[in-house]
């Protein structure tokens, strides 16, 4: 009857699953800054072996980007609740800073961005932490 009609959907859990966790956005900023560093170790691009690899570089460097932005997403709309927000009022500058430097990081091979992505994730991540501990 409704053959053709239902389409998977993919999503975090909206049920709320009460499952958060940052380790996620910590181990994509990470891969982030690792692709980075392999590309800068390949050198000269002249050989097709190592052009392929820098091109798989990139590509996960994009897809982690995206990952860290997703992440940021999930726990600003799922996890942290307008109580957390009243108790640390810099939460949506935090999370907004993250998605805006994953961003950046997507935007160019560039090592400081991402270490930069990394300490905003640790920002991120302490915030977590304690909200996650009920202070």
């Amino acid at each position: 009857m409704f053959k053709g009609f239902i389409k998977p959907v993919y999503a975090h859990c909206d049920v709320p699953c009460g499952i958060y966790e940052t380790d996620t956005i910590k181990h994509s900023a990470d891969t982030c800054l690792k692709m980075v560093q392999k590309i800068e170790d390949l050198g000269e691009l002249d050989s097709i072996n190592k052009y392929n690899n820098f091109v798989r570089m990139v590509n996960t460097k994009e897809e982690h980007a995206q990952k860290v932005k997703e992440q940021a997403y999930i726990l600003w709309s799922d996890f942290f609740k307008p109580e957390h927000l009243t108790a640390h009022p810099s939460l949506h500058d935090i999370v907004w800073q993250v998605a805006k430097q994953a961003s950046v990081v997507k935007h160019a091979v560039n090592k400081e961005a991402c270490l930069e992505l990394n300490e905003r994730v640790a920002a991120l991540d302490e915030l977590f932490k304690i909200v996650q501990s009920g202070n």
